[in-house]
């Protein structure tokens, strides 16, 4: 292969090395002002007044030519490749197959670009045009899913009046939505609640759509009042029976205001944790079984006392876990932080998120904080406990 074929390959490889739109024209100005010893600029939009303005620039302003010139050009609905010349200055259109993405301009004052040079950087435009394609179809693929995220995100049902509840979602990515984490309540007799957080595995839409179904399951299980550990046996046999679910975790509280205690089943997920009126923290064993979805069973239960100065934390593992650190070591961080005994669960999840920096976590968090809120008297005789 030829020093010069070489050359070529290494500047074209140069453009679109993301999938954002502006990287790739900068990129684009970039190797062509450096190639073609040039000022080079992009033109991509032009209103239908004919507004338009020089993007991506490097090199020398100065010298590139009017806007009316190369906007007349990016205007224009037909496709051909190719450039214009104006003087010193040369054109050309930003254009894959009948894509047209507006147009480079490439200006100098050393003299005019040779029909060598010029073809070349019809090569180099023809390459940004088709990275810019990409990226544009990134993006509204990117707008669909996160359109159907929106759509499988359900809210969470009502708990109890006679609890203080607040709820995280934090996807893993920038582009992310919502995941396989999901955090959900539901009204039971007598005025208990039951709180439900689970992880499916994997991310993005393929995950969230299984954590719909066991959300839409775990509903239907529920209205039938079932303790948590049978709730987490039917879940299982239902996603067992079906080869496509993944498999998640999932634990669920019952929480009992009269009796002031809570009832915890746990199915391959990590132990909630409790704030106590003094603000310290501690995490409640909760025997383990299996992953939903793998027909094992085997799940058992664990019961608390609850009070109201407590506060009880479901959350999923990315909340803690780093890449490389042993899960009790994640745990202890959790279980080391204090708390104000004045705060409410909303900025007690503020607090949660921001010191064990869940806003660079590796994976997706969802994250639960409920606490008993007091009652007149008649409310715990029953009233208000009535579904």
């Amino acid at each position: 292969m030829s020093s010069r074929l070489m050359t070529l390959r290494s500047t074209v490889a140069g453009i679109g090395t993301t999938l954002d739109e502006e990287t790739t024209c900068a990129e684009l100005t970039t190797v062509v002002a450096e190639r073609g010893g040039c000022a080079a600029a992009v033109v991509r939009r032009v209103t239908e007044d004919g507004e338009a303005a020089y993007e991506a620039i490097n090199g020398d302003r100065t010298l590139l030519p009017d806007l009316r010139w190369p906007a007349a050009i990016a205007r224009r609905t037909d496709s051909r490749t190719g450039y214009e010349r104006n003087g010193s200055a040369l054109c050309v259109p930003l254009v894959t197959g009948d894509d047209r993405y507006g147009v480079l301009v490439c200006v100098r004052d050393a003299g005019p670009f040779t029909p060598p040079e010029a073809d070349v950087l019809a090569l180099l435009a023809e390459r940004a045009a088709s990275h810019i394609r990409h990226a544009r179809e990134h993006d509204r693929m990117s707008r669909i899913v996160g359109d159907l995220q929106r759509a499988l995100l359900a809210e969470p049902g009502r708990p109890h009046p006679n609890l203080d509840v607040a709820i995280r979602h934090l996807p893993v990515g920038q582009r992310a939505l919502v995941g396989g984490d999901w955090c959900e309540t539901v009204r039971l007799h007598f005025g208990r609640t039951l709180l439900v957080v689970g992880d499916v595995m994997g991310h993005g839409l393929e995950a969230a759509v299984d954590m719909t179904a066991y959300r839409s399951a775990l509903r239907y299980i529920a209205s039938a009042d079932l303790p948590p550990h049978r709730v987490l046996r039917q879940l299982d046999d239902i996603a067992s029976s079906e080869a496509e679910r993944r498999p998640a975790t999932c634990l669920i509280a019952r929480v009992d205001p009269v009796r002031g205690q809570i009832t915890l089943a746990s199915a391959g997920h990590l132990p909630p944790a409790v704030i106590d009126g003094k603000g310290d923290t501690s995490l409640l064993p909760v025997p383990v079984g299996p992953p939903l979805g793998t027909g094992l069973g085997g799940y058992e239960p664990a019961t608390y006392r609850l009070d109201g100065a407590e506060t009880l934390l479901l959350f999923t593992d990315g909340l803690v876990e780093h890449r490389g650190e042993d899960i009790d070591d994640s745990l202890n961080r959790l279980a080391g932080l204090r708390f104000h005994a004045s705060e409410g669960v909303e900025a007690i999840l503020d607090t949660v998120l921001a010191d064990l920096d869940a806003g660079h976590a590796e994976d997706d968090v969802a994250i639960l904080a409920s606490r008993l809120r007091p009652r007149p008297q008649q409310d715990v005789e029953g009233v208000a406990f009535a579904t």
